[in-house]
Formats: C-alpha cells, sequence, structure tokens
C-alpha cells in the first residue's frame, strides 16, 4: 500500500462474517460458462436516434395531443413515457385514470419504446380502455412531423424536454414536510415527491395518504402552513411552501396551523436534513503547497498504476490474440488483471485489452463471471462497451472500447475543481447511465472518479463513461454485504442495515461535491478510516467560503438532495436527471 494511502473498503478474512460479510455472487444472472471467441454485436457507444412522435387521446378526435422526442436517455423505460403522458394529459377527462396503454393508429398496442416509429401518430388510452377507431382528421391538420437529427452524445442538459415543457407542468423532484392531523403532538415527517409517485394530484393523494396513515382513512384535503387549501398539482411545487398540513374528511380548524414546541422541534430537526448552507472548513480538506499556501486535497487515488520496467507486447500473451490483435502499452492494473492497448489488424481500430489471470481468481471465479455477465447484458452511450471475448486455460481476455481522456479523478488532479458547466455534462451522462443500471436493477457499488472514464474535446470536457463492474450487483432484494471505497461509501452500508440501488446516488453526490469544490465533503483529518466513517454516518457537511462563493444555489440544492442519509429521501438517478440545475447553461 502507499505510504499514507486510505485502504479499500473490502472484508478482510480476521474480521468475523457478522461485521464484513464476503462478497457474495449474484446468482440471478445467468452466467454463460466456456465462452471462447464470443463477439458482443452493436455499440452502445453510439446514441439511438431520437424519435419525434405525437400523442393523441384515445376516441378524442378534438384533442390537440403532444409532441414528444423519444430518446433513450430521456426515456428509460416505457412506463417512464407512460407517466410523462399522464402529466401531459392531466386535465383531459378522457384520461382521468392516466395513460396506462398506447396504440397505433390501426388499434395495435404498443408495449415496447422500440415499437415506437419515428414520425407517426399514437392514441393514449387508459387502463382496460380499448381502442376507439374515430376520425382523428382534425387532430391531424399540424404540420406534418419531421423525424429529427440523431444525437451523437449527451452534451447539452436537457437538450430533449423543451418539446413537452409548453404542453404540461413540469414536476420536479422535491422533499416535502407533511404534518399529520391527529392528536398533539401531531406526527411531522418528510416526503420525497417526483414524477413517478407524484404523476398527477390523484396520484399525489394516494403517494401522501400511504405515508401519512391517518386514522380516518384516506387523505382527502391538504393545505399550506397559510392554511389555504391545495387543489392541483402545482400546489405541491411551488417556490415557497414546503410544509403541508394534511387531513381526511375532518374539517381544518385555524388554530391547526399553529405548530406547539414539540412539533416545532419535530419541524426543524427535518428542515436541518433538507439544507446546509454555508458551513466550516473541515479539518482535512486542504494541505499546504510548496509556498505555503492552503491548495484543496483530494483522496487518495486507489488505483495508482505501478511503474513497467518494460513494454513487451508479446509477454505470457495468446498466440491466438496476437494473430488478430497488435497489442501495446499497459495502461492500468488491478488485483487479478491488466489492461493494455490494443489495435484490431483487421478494423484498425483501437481497443482496451483486460487480461484476467485466472491463477490469481481461484476461489473468486463468481466475480469474474459475474462482471463479465453484467457486461454482456448493458448497452448504454455513457457505458463502457465490451467488444469481444476470447478465452484460453489460464486467460480471460475482455476486448474493451478504449477511451482515451483517462479517468475523471486525473482529470479533477489537473483541473483542482470544475466550472458548472462542465460538471453538469459530467453529472448529467453518470446520471444517465446509473437510470440505465438501476432500471434493471443492477447496481454498481464502487461510483467513484477512478472508474469514470472520460473523453476530451481540446481542452474541455465531452463525455464521461462508467468502467469497471467487479462489484456490480443485480438487485433483488437488500443487500448486506460491505463494500467500496471509504470516500464514496454511502452510509447505510456502514450501519449494515441492507441497502439497494441509492448507494450509487450517494457516490454521485460525493463527487459531484469534489468537482465543483476541489475537496470532499467527509474527511478525516488524521486519515483515520474509522474516522472517515464517523463523519459520513453523522451526514454532516457544509459549502464553506469562499469555496463554493461562486456556486449557483441550485447546484448545491441537487447535491443536499444526493447526500441525504436517509436512503428513502435521497433523489433517484432519474430525479437528478429532472432537477432544475441541468436548465441553467441550456
Amino acid at each position: 500500500m502507499v505510504p499514507g494511502e486510505m485502504p479499500l473498503l473490502v472484508a478482510p478474512e480476521s474480521l468475523p462474517a457478522t461485521k464484513l460479510e464476503k462478497f457474495v455472487p449474484n446468482s440471478s444472472l445467468e452466467i454463460h460458462k466456456n465462452v471462447t471467441d464470443v463477439e458482443i454485436q452493436g455499440s452502445p457507444s453510439k446514441a439511438k436516434k431520437a424519435k419525434r412522435i405525437k400523442f393523441l387521446c384515445n376516441g378524442d378526435r378534438f384533442s390537440k395531443g403532444v409532441t414528444i422526442a423519444i430518446t433513450p436517455e430521456r426515456y428509460r423505460s416505457f412506463d417512464s413515457l407512460l407517466n410523462e403522458l399522464t402529466r401531459a394529459f392531466s386535465n383531459n377527462v378522457n384520461l382521468a385514470t392516466g395513460v396506462r396503454v398506447l396504440f397505433t393508429m390501426d388499434g395495435k398496442k404498443i408495449t415496447n419504446l422500440d415499437d415506437l416509429e419515428d414520425g407517426k401518430y399514437y392514441a393514449c388510452s387508459g387502463l382496460g380502455d380499448s381502442f376507439k377507431k374515430v376520425d382523428y382528421s382534425l387532430s391531424l391538420t399540424t404540420p406534418k412531423i419531421r423525424p429529427a437529427r440523431s444525437f451523437t452524445r449527451l452534451s447539452t442538459p436537457n437538450s430533449n424536454s423543451s418539446s413537452i415543457k409548453s404542453t404540461t407542468y413540469a414536476v420536479r423532484p422535491r422533499i416535502i414536510i407533511i404534518v399529520r392531523n391527529g392528536n398533539r403532538p401531531r406526527k411531522v415527517m418528510r416526503l420525497l415527491l417526483n414524477k413517478r409517485n407524484a404523476p398527477s394530484f390523484d396520484h399525489t393523494l394516494s403517494t401522501i395518504t400511504e405515508v401519512a396513515k391517518l386514522d380516518t382513512g384516506a387523505v382527502r384535503k391538504i393545505f399550506t402552513s397559510e392554511g389555504n387549501q391545495v387543489n392541483s398539482l402545482e400546489g405541491f411545487f411551488g417556490e415557497e411552501d414546503v410544509i403541508f398540513f394534511v387531513y381526511g374528511s375532518e374539517r381544518a380548524n385555524p388554530d391547526d396551523f399553529i405548530l406547539d414546541v414539540e412539533e416545532f422541534k419535530s419541524l426543524q430537526a427535518l428542515q436541518k436534513g433538507l439544507r446546509r448552507a454555508g458551513g466550516d472548513l473541515k479539518s482535512g480538506t486542504h494541505s499546504l503547497d510548496k509556498f505555503g499556501k492552503g491548495i484543496p486535497k483530494l483522496p487518495n487515488k486507489t488505483k495508482a498504476l505501478k511503474p513497467q520496467k518494460r513494454q513487451d507486447s508479446s509477454l505470457n500473451i495468446s498466440n491466438k490474440i496476437l494473430g488478430r490483435y497488435s497489442v501495446g502499452q499497459i495502461i492500468g492494473d488491478g488485483n487479478f488483471a491488466v489492461v493494455r492497448k490494443c489495435t484490431d489488424k483487421m478494423k484498425n481500430q483501437e481497443y482496451a485489452l483486460k487480461i484476467i489471470d485466472k491463477s490469481k481468481c481461484v476461489g473468486k471465479e463468481h466475480m469474474i463471471e459475474n462482471e463479465v455477465a453484467i457486461l454482456r447484458s448493458i448497452q448504454h452511450p455513457n457505458i463502457i462497451e465490451l467488444i469481444a471475448e476470447h478465452e484460453t486455460p489460464s486467460e480471460l481476455y475482455l476486448v474493451m472500447e478504449l477511451v482515451k481522456g483517462g479517468d475523471l479523478f486525473d482529470a479533477i488532479s489537473r483541473a483542482v475543481k470544475f466550472p458548472e458547466a462542465d460538471a453538469q455534462i459530467m453529472t448529467q451522462n453518470l446520471a444517465s447511465a446509473l437510470a440505465y443500471l438501476h432500471d434493471l436493477n443492477i447496481v454498481h457499488r464502487d461510483i467513484k472518479p477512478e472508474n469514470l472514464l472520460v473523453e476530451m474535446e481540446e481542452d474541455r470536457l465531452r463525455t464521461l463513461k462508467v468502467a469497471d463492474f467487479g462489484l456490480a450487483q443485480k438487485v433483488s432484494g437488500r443487500l448486506f454485504t460491505v463494500c467500496g471505497t471509504p470516500t464514496y461509501v454511502a452510509p447505510e452500508i456502514l450501519t449494515e442495515t441492507g441497502y439497494g440501488l441509492e448507494i450509487d446516488v450517494w457516490a454521485m453526490g460525493v463527487i459531484l461535491y469534489i468537482m465543483l469544490c476541489g475537496f470532499p465533503p467527509f474527511v478525516s483529518a488524521n486519515n483515520d478510516q474509522e474516522e472517515l466513517f464517523d463523519d459520513i454516518l453523522s451526514g454532516q457537511y457544509g459549502f464553506p467560503s469562499p469555496y463554493w462563493d461562486s456556486v449557483s444555489e441550485l447546484a448545491k440544492d441537487l447535491i443536499s438532495h444526493m447526500l441525504q442519509s436517509n436512503p428513502e429521501l435521497r433523489f433517484s438517478a432519474e430525479d437528478v436527471l429532472d432537477h432544475p440545475w441541468f436548465d441553467l447553461n441550456s
């Protein structure tokens, strides 16, 4: 270990299994045995063409409909599109229960995003409704929809959402505080509202009902702290109101909107967790340069490449591999593998060749099989691509997409901190990749700058790709294995109460914090791991001056929602993509 370097958080064999469990492979993934020379078809690095589609209301010949640009980055599942359409048609009496089914103009039912065709029209229907064949000519008198141009990369935040802004109210993820009607002191609780649990006013009432659990049954009336009744979805997402009083069929009294001492204390405790402004500079976030000036201190890099005494490209490499690829210098290494540059001799295309030494994986074969199985199953422009696999008795060769800009850690080291515009691109790319993975119930579990590869365009960051799926896992229930990297580990991992997809968003929040100021939110002044863990568990951090003075309030707001200690209140990756911070430079 490098002197002073904080060790990787793993499960040492000397500790009892109840404290740090050993890595358990995912049993639900299909592992293909004895795979030799398998080519992976299709390139996730090529973004799919956007499709401009007009959606009409089933049976409503006067409906003007809405036109939406469909891209895989914006809509990662069919349900996410249906939720968007539910909001768009929230005022249409024919769709009171929301949009649950799509039909083609000849009555064919659509069940998948891939079935939607560019430039076509589709009818939106509620659950259980059949296709109503009416004359939609009045709805189709608008100019012909022109197919949209393809997007080559994710660079402009929120570029594909403008087409629906004018037709529907935009639901932004937001944490609200609700005061449950009942005997005093009344229960005060927090709730995260987003486009999945609050696509309409009725849906929002149902969501609040599940949380409030009123003695009188369903929530039927909601009031602001000023005593004004909320009658529309927009009422939950105003600039000022964040506290709401919820009732069933009982009558509200003016005195209800005055909190007693115990209720006020509960409210203060909850509000403290919603937003942290300012704050003192923590010891351990800075070091002195040669002139004695304080400079931001990055965490130690966990994967420092060891100096190579020789770059012999043919060293212990299969002749079959050398027959197809020109193998070059080492560009990375790890516990089980090294990564070299290589060039496909037939295609004249450069790749990264990951060479896994099977002799070093004895007893841990399941980890490698799990990683490869996940890589085979995913395709996304912001995730590193597996091109091909080649296997010999002693090694497994993975031909991977080559990203020449290095990793995000080195980029941060050079820049110290990023302009917000660059941080927006990196965060949007990462959130898009994580939303895709989480939609497949895959948790990465080791999101950190060293595992995020960047492509450069001159001196500007162009795009980001997620790499290293060695700890990734298919989630079918709560996970308990303690793993990850100390600086970026979420508190629920440390408490060993079980965790899920939310831990990746916590790590993303830590990375965004570092990108904008140059140092992490949680540190140990003495480079002590237990001290660092105590700081993470405290959940206390701030935005100290002068390092955060020029950073927008929206960026700080987003970080505060990503670094929520309670995973139920933490933004999802999709919530991150919906945050208004991405509109700043659009």
